[in-house]
């Protein structure tokens, strides 16, 4: 049996294990190499029933490797500038979820890739259809309205996410765009910055 990581200082789920940031990269004679090695950042959100670790971040697709650059980019984005999405890059983000965590309704103008990490979560449509995802199940979410819930009433759940920018959606000429209005103010502070 493998042992678990320490709980990060800024992580608020118990009984999760910590996570740790491992970037690579190459020496000047192309040898791979670690660039950093860090433990997870954790942002505290809706009175502490979720939290955020945004691992990697990039600004542009296709990502430039090249000198650095997105290492650079990455380490310049500022909090406050990324959203749920980043505007023609990537996020790559691990989500705990608290016991019982009612789903914040939302669609992003993304593809995402989910994966249950630990625990497991209901996800739920805009029309009411609800699958349940265990560990190690993937979620592709397509830029439709959707919400997750923590089916737990004890036990913190992690999913593993890649958000991906994609073009503007149309539905039968209808503009399907980024939506946080069903969430209430709970997802003001996360929208995109377009």
């Amino acid at each position: 049996m493998s042992v678990q990581s320490p709980k990060n200082p800024t992580q608020i789920s118990s009984g999760l294990p910590g996570v740790q940031h491992h970037i690579t990269g190459h020496d000047d004679s192309g040898k791979a190499i670690f660039e950093s090695s860090s433990p997870g950042q954790w942002m505290c959100l809706f009175n502490d029933k979720m939290a955020f670790d945004v691992v990697y971040t990039t600004s542009e697709m296709p990502v430039s490797l090249n000198g650095n650059k997105d290492l650079k980019a990455h380490k310049e984005m500022p909090d406050n500038k990324l959203g749920l999405v980043n505007p023609n890059g990537t996020v790559c983000r691990i989500v705990d979820f608290g016991p019982a965590t009612e789903p914040l309704m939302h669609r992003t103008q993304s593809l995402d890739y989910g994966v249950v990490l630990e625990g497991e979560l209901e996800l739920i449509l805009d029309d009411g259809v609800k699958k349940i995802l265990k560990r190690g199940d993937v979620a592709v979410q397509r830029a439709t309205i959707h919400g997750w819930r923590n089916t737990s009433k004890t036990e913190w759940a992690r999913m593993f996410f890649v958000l991906q920018d994609c073009q503007k959606l149309l539905v039968n000429g209808k503009e399907l765009g980024e939506d946080l209005s069903h969430s209430g103010n709970e997802m003001e502070g996360l929208a995109s910055k377009r």
